[in-house]
């Protein structure tokens, strides 16, 4: 359990991004008035519609927006990763993963920070009592719900929403279960962190929100992304149950090896 006297400032507020020109400026905008002591880094994969040249000129004009500039798209997880290390290195006490194309809505940063006070990471959920989803066909929410009872099953993480990409951590918690050798680079690196804090000891708590589709661009979501999420969590899962199998076999064989020693 986190010290509730341990600082929450500074806050940033990480968003990928590649081809969100019309997103990124009403989303930095409304992150900025959900909670304006926060800072907020755009981490741009090259984007050849000139996200990045505006993240720059956004910047120019707030000193709580910054610009990390990658060289080609390399995926949502390397994103993270390149920005929580930015982070770290620069002193901020919470990173917050954020999309940009307003499925996350900002508004829903304030309780997030709040229930951070007593949990080591924070994620919204849209699969918790008062989450939804508002705007995805039918196909999509089910995928989704699927993903994450498949998660549940073979992970038995507990957390009702794994795959959401909405979430709050502590500096310390992010150092503390380590961040080299993540594997997934699409959406089964929110499964991956997850799992690497709840092995690690760290609690990871849940908001309901609900989850918008986006107005602008295209989804990013791709059948390659689904395949690579799906196929890292058989993995992880099918380690995990071996994992305990041996382990109760341990246990049970050395109960039975006790009782033969003592008669």
């Amino acid at each position: 359990m986190p010290d509730p006297a341990t600082s929450l400032e500074p806050v940033l507020v990480i968003i990928p991004t590649y081809n969100e020109l019309e997103n990124l400026r009403p989303i930095t905008a409304r992150i900025r008035a959900a909670v304006p002591t926060a800072h907020i880094l755009v981490a741009d994969d090259n984007s050849p519609d000139g996200t990045g040249a505006l993240a720059d000129e956004l910047a120019a004009a707030d000193d709580h927006l910054h610009v990390l500039h990658r060289t080609g798209k390399e995926g949502l997880g390397a994103a993270y990763l390149a920005g929580f290390r930015w982070g770290i290195e620069q002193g901020y006490q919470v990173l917050i993963e954020h999309d940009a194309d307003g499925s996350h809505q900002p508004e829903y940063l304030p309780s997030i920070l709040e229930r951070l006070q007593t949990a080591d990471a924070v994620k919204g959920s849209r699969y918790i009592k008062g989450g939804s989803t508002k705007g995805w066909p039918v196909h999509r929410e089910l995928l989704s719900r699927g993903g994450n009872l498949w998660t549940q099953l073979m992970l038995g993480l507990p957390v009702k929403d794994a795959t959401g990409g909405f979430v709050a951590w502590r500096a310390t918690t992010l150092q503390g279960m380590g961040l080299d050798g993540v594997e997934a680079a699409g959406y089964g690196f929110q499964v991956e962190l997850v799992r690497r804090a709840v092995r690690a000891g760290f609690t990871v708590a849940e908001v309901p929100i609900e989850f918008v589709e986006r107005e602008y661009g295209d989804s990013k979501m791709s059948g390659a992304i689904v395949l690579e999420a799906m196929g890292l969590t058989t993995r992880w899962g099918w380690q995990y149950r071996t994992g305990q199998l041996a382990s109760a076999f341990s246990a049970l064989t050395g109960r039975r090896g006790g009782k033969g020693l003592s008669s």
